[in-house]
């Protein structure tokens, strides 16, 4: 994987030559307990744990993050939301599968990966650089960050790729937890997103971002050729969750004005003294 300070080929840009893709919204096929806003970019779970498999209304393109937003949980089931790609066209499934493990991967073509509280990254495969990475002295995490995540031959903004908690009694407190980003995968608000990378060899590689950070390779040997659908298993505690658009070239005016607003304060809730519109505040604090 490419890394921040590497240089990276100018194909993994978005622009005029490599326009940018359409907004995601998911399938109209999905699990019999799903029930998807009018908008397309909103899935509940209306019921039970399961039956709640959904997908992308259109195929991914290279490099393109399928991003959702954890909105609501629900108490009393065990497992989360799963994440993954196929290249099954969700409208010719005669019927959606009631689990996406393992019941749609045995359909075949098909790679989920569960997402858990703790232990999402997959391991390097090049054992010296585990072993160098794990000798090596534990950094404190740098409260600024790079702008852009590096998967492989693709750069994508990294400020709408990163889950935010809403500020409460102890902001103030718990602030550098914040703008350090540890929110837990599972909780409410943390952004989750699927991806592939094409290789030289004709396959790709299957990529897990949480809350800003890739997970590494979680499938190898993808069918680059094929068109790859998103999957998004809305699955026990997991109830809601929304689509998050992203800024794939430059960022925009607001994102900018946003992090200016943000590095120049102690915390968060010193953005309610400013004299700005509530609608901007708000953007600033939560978005």
């Amino acid at each position: 994987m490419a890394a921040a300070s590497e240089p990276v080929d100018s194909g993994a840009f978005w622009g005029p030559v490599r326009p940018e893709p359409p907004p995601t919204r998911f399938h109209r096929v999905h699990g019999a307990n799903i029930r998807v806003d009018p908008s397309g970019t909103r899935a509940t779970r209306v019921e039970s744990f399961a039956h709640g498999v959904c997908f992308s209304r259109e195929p991914l393109a290279p490099g393109q993050v399928f991003l959702v937003e954890i909105e609501e949980k629900e108490l009393g089931w065990c497992g989360h939301l799963r994440l993954g790609l196929t290249a099954l066209d969700p409208a010719s499934l005669a019927a959606v599968p009631e689990f996406s493990l393992p019941d749609l991967v045995n359909l075949g073509h098909t790679w989920v990966f569960a997402i858990t509280r703790h232990h999402n990254r997959v391991p390097r495969e090049d054992s010296q650089e585990a072993v160098a990475e794990a000798a090596a002295p534990s950094r404190p995490p740098a409260l600024v960050v790079e702008p852009y995540l590096c998967i492989e031959q693709f750069r994508i903004p990294r400020d709408r790729l990163v889950g935010r908690s809403r500020p409460g009694l102890y902001s103030h407190l718990l602030d550098q937890l914040y703008e350090l980003n540890v929110l837990p995968p599972t909780a409410r608000r943390s952004r989750l997103g699927v991806l592939f990378c094409p290789r030289p060899d004709g396959t790709a590689d299957m990529h897990i971002v949480i809350n800003g950070e890739d997970m590494g390779p979680s499938a190898r040997g993808l069918p680059a050729a094929q068109p790859l659908y998103a999957v998004v298993d809305v699955f026990a505690s997991t109830k809601s969750v929304r689509l998050v658009q992203l800024e794939y070239g430059l960022p925009s005016l607001q994102t900018l004005c946003r992090l200016v607003i943000q590095r120049s304060l102690v915390h968060r809730l010193a953005i309610d003294g400013l004299h700005l519109p509530k609608e901007l505040k708000d953007f600033c604090k939560y978005e």
